[in-house]
């Protein structure tokens, strides 16, 4: 089912028009009550491909699949009224040519009725990135630590430092110039961060990077408190609703086992209660 009727307050030249300004806010969503609960406090949400991890169980991002995006992305579509939609191009759905990547983040636009799409990759994926944009399809780009290329990263380790920072900085500028409206930047060092962000044009969207970034981004499992199988240094807890989760659980199972509930409240009569 197209969610394409959904109109958002919030497009792409909006988020660029941020750029200096006020913090840009972001979260991952996946479901549609979570949506309707970030609608009003994120300026964009984004359906992240780290749906496999926290709600899939999968090792990594690399088997997420063009369907599963497109499900929770109209998921999240019909949760949404003023935040931005933008959606992961997942592993392998883009990076094999432009005329790929435009095919597959067109039918991405087209099911879900997201505003952009992200990618992942610097200089190498500048091509791409400008050949969507001239086509209507809005990029944001995705540098530094790219969950999708771990496998040659060597895991999930902080980039940009010492010589590297070279390397980073090459694929700020590139995204950049190829029309990308604004770049996340995953596991930076701050000082690179704080420069990559002063020297773009688009905003800077952190996520373990710096409080200097022009936005930040979280997994809002992971802020919540809700994935609990490791906790990246860059990530703070607002709360602790799966510590939350397993004790209802747990009283809810204790309370069935000694016939405690349902207690007659939850209960129906024989006859009908006289109005």
């Amino acid at each position: 089912m197209s969610a394409t009727a959904r109109k958002s307050a919030h497009l792409p030249d909006d988020i660029r028009a941020m750029k200096g300004g006020t913090p840009i806010v972001s979260l991952t969503a996946y479901t549609t009550p979570m949506a309707q609960l970030m609608d009003a406090h994120c300026d964009f949400v984004l359906v992240g491909d780290s749906v496999g991890m926290v709600l899939h169980g999968m090792q990594n991002t690399l088997a997420v699949s063009m369907e599963m995006m497109i499900m929770h992305g109209q998921a999240v579509a019909r949760g949404l009224k003023s935040a931005m939609l933008v959606v992961d191009m997942p592993f392998g759905s883009y990076e094999e040519s432009p005329a790929q990547a435009f095919r597959n983040a067109a039918r991405m636009m087209a099911e879900t009725g997201c505003a952009a799409v992200k990618l992942e990759g610097g200089v190498h994926m500048a091509e791409t990135i400008a050949f969507l944009v001239a086509r209507g399809v809005p990029v944001m780009a995705h540098i530094g630590l790219t969950p999708q290329s771990i496998n040659t990263l060597g895991g999930y380790k902080v980039q940009g430092r010492d010589a590297g920072a070279g390397q980073v900085l090459r694929d700020a500028r590139a995204v950049a110039d190829a029309g990308a409206f604004s770049v996340v930047l995953e596991k930076l060092p701050a000082s690179l961060s704080d420069e990559i962000t002063e020297e773009i044009p688009i905003p800077t969207i952190g996520i373990g990077a710096s409080a200097g970034c022009d936005g930040q981004i979280l997994v809002h499992y992971d802020m919540l408190g809700l994935f609990t199988a490791f906790k990246p240094k860059f990530v703070k807890r607002y709360a602790n609703l799966g510590e939350d989760a397993e004790k209802a659980i747990a009283a809810y199972a204790e309370e069935v086992r000694a016939r405690a509930f349902p207690a007659e409240e939850h209960m129906f009569a024989d006859k009908a209660p006289k109005k």
